[in-house]
């Protein structure tokens, strides 16, 4: 096992650097001069030099990639140009809230899922597997924004139950706190249980078809034993997969939750940042991002290792 995971993260950290080699040159050398896209056109020609020299722009590309890889590694990811402050504070003051919400929402889209997608294989054909599809099919094609929308509606306008938006702070307490993120969980969780209930659902169902469980039902163990103690078990690979990737999505795409529930968020800093021009925040974020999908998947991967034996006699 360890020799499969040593060859997964080498080849994720290959991935890693192309990342970091995809986002340098897309922000920092295909706009030419980034001072220029920053400022606009109609910015002086002294004010474009000293934000040029600010942000060393008066170096050679590889050179800044390299100071610029260099601050990563040291946690020194520079200072914002609309905030003027360093972009690790304002990465840290997000992420306490990000990643709240992004395993609120991951506990719910799995609470919802699962239950849902177990109940559809067990009645395959039925009406409950229809309705279970239906609700899958009406969960992806609703657009995000619009449900966030209808939720603050219903539960904030009209029955005034839950906040409509904004964030109170962790320093107002747990329960204000956990509140205001409610509605927005709720709002990411339902279109990611959708995917996951239909995941689990196709997954049951091909687990069902095996030589054991039909051993098992010949045995005599009930609907209930067999989906349980062989069943969920074995179809939890690809169930751990799309886990692993809604959570990477949580955190780096609920920019549009976000700015509904106007939470002061990583998605919403991003947002910020790309209305604002500040290619330093931009260019920061979307790297840590990566870079997090690239530590989820090894994540997931080493999961699959300890669930199913065969990827690492496959590798």
């Amino acid at each position: 096992m360890t020799a499969f995971l040593v060859r997964r993260l080498l080849s994720l950290a290959f991935t890693a650097w192309l990342a970091t080699v995809a986002v340098f040159v897309v922000l920092e050398v295909v706009p030419g001069d980034p001072a220029l896209l920053m400022l606009g056109t109609e910015a002086r020609p002294d004010t474009l030099e000293a934000l040029r020299a600010q942000l060393g722009l008066d170096r050679p590309a590889p050179v800044r990639y390299a100071e610029w890889i260099g601050g990563l590694l040291t946690g020194d990811l520079g200072v914002s140009v609309t905030y003027n402050r360093p972009v690790a504070e304002l990465v840290a003051e997000r992420l306490v809230i990000t990643v709240p919400l992004a395993l609120g929402a991951l506990a719910l889209s799995t609470l919802l899922a699962l239950p849902l997608g177990l109940f559809a294989a067990s009645r395959h054909g039925r009406a409950g597997d229809w309705a279970v599809m239906a609700f899958g099919q009406l969960g992806i094609a609703v657009p995000g924004f619009w449900f966030a929308i209808l939720l603050i509606l219903v539960f904030a306008v009209e029955l005034g139950w839950l906040p409509a938006g904004g964030f109170p702070g962790w320093s107002a307490g747990a329960g204000p706190a956990l509140t205001a993120l409610l509605l927005p969980a709720v709002a990411l969780a339902v279109p990611e249980a959708a995917i996951l209930a239909r995941v689990t659902r196709a997954a049951v169902l091909d687990t069902l078809r095996e030589d054991y469980v039909r051993t098992a039902r010949a045995k005599g163990l009930g609907r209930r034993a067999v989906l349980g103690r062989h069943v969920l078990p074995n179809a939890l690979v690809p169930v751990v997969t799309i886990l692993g990737l809604q959570f990477a999505f949580l955190v780096g795409g609920a920019v549009v939750v976000e700015n509904v529930f106007q939470l002061p968020g990583l998605g919403r800093l991003v947002y910020q940042a790309v209305g604002q021009r500040d290619l330093v925040v931009v260019r920061d974020v979307v790297v840590l991002l990566a870079l997090f999908v690239v530590a989820v998947n090894l994540l997931v991967d080493a999961a699959h290792a300890a669930i199913d034996p065969r990827p690492r006699g496959a590798a």
